[in-house]
C-alpha cells in the first residue's frame, strides 16, 4: 500500500512581494490579534487573508458581470424582445445567485 504522506507534496511558487503600509483604527489591531492568535497566525498573515478572500470575491463579481453583459448583447442580437431578453437575464441571476 502506498503511503499517503508521500504521495501529495505541495510546491509552493514564490511571488515577487512588495512593502506596504497601512494605517488601521487603533481601536481595531486588539482585536485583529485576537482573531490571528484564535487561528494561530500572525496579525500579516490574517490581513493578507482577508486581503486575499475580499479581492477573490470582487474578481468574481467583476468577471460575473462581464459574463452577464456579453450575455445580454448576445442575446439581443438573436432576439427582439427586450422583455423576453431582461426575463432571460434574470432567470440567470436567480439560477446563479447564492
Amino acid at each position: 500500500m502506498n503511503d499517503p504522506e508521500k504521495e501529495f507534496t505541495i510546491k509552493l511558487h514564490p511571488r515577487i512581494q512588495e512593502k506596504v503600509s497601512l494605517n488601521i483604527p487603533a481601536d481595531t489591531l486588539p482585536s485583529l490579534k485576537k482573531v490571528a492568535a484564535s487561528r494561530d497566525m500572525s496579525c500579516e498573515a490574517l490581513l493578507k487573508l482577508y486581503i486575499g478572500q475580499g479581492l477573490r470575491e470582487d474578481l468574481a463579481k467583476s468577471f460575473s458581470n462581464r459574463l452577464l453583459e456579453a450575455t445580454a448583447e448576445i442575446l439581443a442580437k438573436h432576439i427582439n424582445s427586450e422583455a423576453e431578453i431582461s426575463n432571460i437575464l434574470e432567470e440567470i441571476q436567480n439560477q446563479t445567485t447564492l
